[in-house]
């Protein structure tokens, strides 16, 4: 089932539509590509790390096994975590692979 939906924008930047809309969907993509994996994926919202510095150490371990997931040529970063979480044994064979 597709839809049809008319957004409308004000801009103060002297871009052309389509530049507006490549600017726009470029946002989309790292809100999709990053973000929503971070947050379902690897369950950042869920987790109840609160204490300074740890939250901030866990974001950047979390973009850590995203870029070694993607830099191994995943797509499905499900599919990635659910392989490489059979330990470390795992990610040192990936690495090996290259």
């Amino acid at each position: 089932m597709s839809s049809h939906e008319t957004r409308y924008y004000i801009s103060s930047l002297n871009e052309t539509a389509q530049e507006l809309a490549e600017r726009i969907r470029g946002y989309w993509g790292v809100e999709n590509k990053v973000h929503y994996v971070r947050d379902v994926t690897q369950g950042e919202d869920k987790s109840r790390i609160r204490t300074t510095p740890l939250p901030q150490n866990f974001a950047l371990a979390r973009n850590f096994t995203l870029n070694l997931y993607r830099d191994q040529m995943f797509k499905n970063m499900a599919q990635a975590q659910q392989l490489c979480s059979f330990g470390l044994d795992t990610l040192k064979q990936l690495f090996r692979m290259k």
